[in-house]
């Protein structure tokens, strides 16, 4: 009975007008890496996930998974639990169980190329080297038509290792600046829901743009 009725819940969840979206946010698992640069994928799917009342509280597809409705927007949430450089295994089967487009999966990484805090939603794109993304991108047979939350993280400075200063964690500038995108980016993530994936981009893009003229020479 327990299946039967979790398959009548998939059948109306996958049915509902509109179709689901899938938010994914890209991090490892465990307190080692908690509050490290990398998780910031993470951090952002809790954000989004408090923000709206949304528990994760299951494991599914190789993930921590939760469900629910935005502003009568259905939502799916999940965070791979294969490590980053696996997470198409996780994030592959998830849009195929739920047989969601690739424009219904936003996917939230950690970006080197923007400064810490910056945020930008872009619809599709490479993986720009970011193992994360390689990997989803694997997953969906090397379709990178999918959107993305970019956050912000920063170079690391002088001649420091990029893979060591992803695993650390942040200073109290730079964790300052990151909880003020956490917050930004579940307010435009909830936009997206109400009002499509191109005009919210749109709006939020033009103003983390003077955002980043205003912290790109800033120290962190």
């Amino acid at each position: 009975m327990n299946e039967m009725l979790r398959r009548i819940c998939r059948r109306n969840f996958c049915t509902c007008s509109p179709r689901p979206w899938l938010f994914v946010g890209l991090g490892n698992p465990g307190d080692k890496y908690r509050g490290t640069r990398h998780n910031v994928g993470f951090e952002m799917l809790d954000a989004f996930a408090n923000s709206q009342g949304i528990h994760m509280e299951t494991v599914h597809c190789k993930a921590m998974f939760g469900k629910g409705f935005v502003n009568g927007i259905p939502v799916l949430l999940a965070k791979p639990l294969t490590y980053m450089n696996l997470s198409g295994e996780s994030i592959g089967p998830l849009a195929a169980y739920y047989k969601l487009p690739l424009n219904r999966v936003v996917v939230f990484h950690d970006d080197m190329d923007l400064p810490c805090g910056v945020l930008r939603l872009y619809p599709k794109g490479g993986h720009n080297r970011h193992n994360g993304l390689k990997s989803v991108i694997y997953h969906f047979r090397g379709n990178g038509e999918f959107p993305r939350l970019r956050i912000g993280i920063g170079r690391p400075p002088g001649q420091m290792d990029p893979k060591a200063f992803m695993l650390q964690k942040f200073n109290v500038t730079a964790r300052e600046r990151i909880d003020a995108a956490l917050l930004e980016g579940a307010h435009a993530l909830e936009q997206v829901l109400s009002k499509g994936f191109s005009e919210s981009s749109n709006c939020f893009n033009t103003t983390q743009k003077y955002k980043h003229i205003r912290l790109q020479t800033l120290p962190t």
